[in-house]
């Protein structure tokens, strides 16, 4: 089993140190291509207007696991690792420090790295860690799943279009849950502010906002679980089809002059 990890916290990440550690004992090839810096946030964003760089990295502690970080993207950084390094069997990306829930996943790097092997016909898994300011990181509990549940991914497939988002409770978990994707989102404010030569600039910042709806991630993961989403790419509201029909002018025959 081949595997590319990624992540969007960066290639010295505490979390995507410890995915790497638990999925080389079941991994006979683990390559890591990850942002050289943080890049949380950045979503599905590719870059096209300049350079990247790809440099080896040797990452203390992790047995000799080839390593490279780029100054671009998530989603970048696995377009580069399967041209550089060849196709994987499957594309991880994680473990993000911090949950990925509900609409998070529009705007996630973590997750828009599983969404680019999912373009590419790779079954692909984001991982994220719920956290907490007073509770220390503990990584282990996710790790050891995800090394679980990887290999059976990899045996069974994913449909296409289709990529897993996997979140983890903060500390050990009561168990594993089959979720639907929540409403989870935030409520944002913008903070206005003046530099030292008296010109505005915007600092955008966020309350997370969310309700606990049966059967979703959220509820999950704020109930001990791990929350196991299936998510498509395949964004297309069918059922609204026929009623859109009758308001999108110009659907008809052209009328003959």
């Amino acid at each position: 089993m081949k595997v590319l990890i990624s992540n969007d916290d960066g290639i010295f990440s505490p979390g995507l140190h410890a995915l790497a550690k638990a999925v080389r004992e079941v991994a006979d090839e683990v390559l890591i291509v990850a942002p050289d810096v943080e890049q949380s946030a950045s979503g599905h964003a590719i870059t096209v207007r300049r350079p990247l760089r790809y440099q080896h990295t040797i990452l203390e502690g992790l047995g000799g696991v080839e390593a490279y970080r780029v100054d671009g993207t998530p989603a970048d950084c696995v377009v580069l690792g399967v041209h550089n390094g060849g196709r994987p069997d499957v594309v991880i990306s994680g473990i993000n420090l911090g949950s990925n829930l509900g609409f998070d996943v529009t705007h996630s790097g973590t997750v828009a790295a599983a969404m680019e092997g999912t373009t590419m016909g790779i079954p692909s898994i984001a991982f994220s860690l719920r956290t907490a300011t007073d509770v220390e990181l503990d990584f282990s509990y996710g790790a050891a799943y995800a090394a679980e549940l990887i290999p059976q991914i990899v045996a069974s497939g994913l449909p296409p279009k289709t990529l897993l988002n996997v979140n983890f409770p903060t500390g050990a978990l009561r168990g594993v849950r089959l979720t639907q994707q929540s409403t989870h989102g935030y409520e944002d404010s913008v903070v206005r502010r003046e530099d030292p030569d008296g010109r505005p600039y915007y600092w955008i910042s966020g309350t997370p906002v969310a309700e606990r709806e049966a059967d979703t991630d959220y509820t999950a993961v704020v109930d001990g679980y791990a929350s196991v989403t299936p998510l498509r790419l395949d964004f297309t509201h069918r059922q609204f089809l026929d009623e859109l029909a009758a308001v999108v002018p110009g659907l008809g025959p052209v009328p003959q002059s």
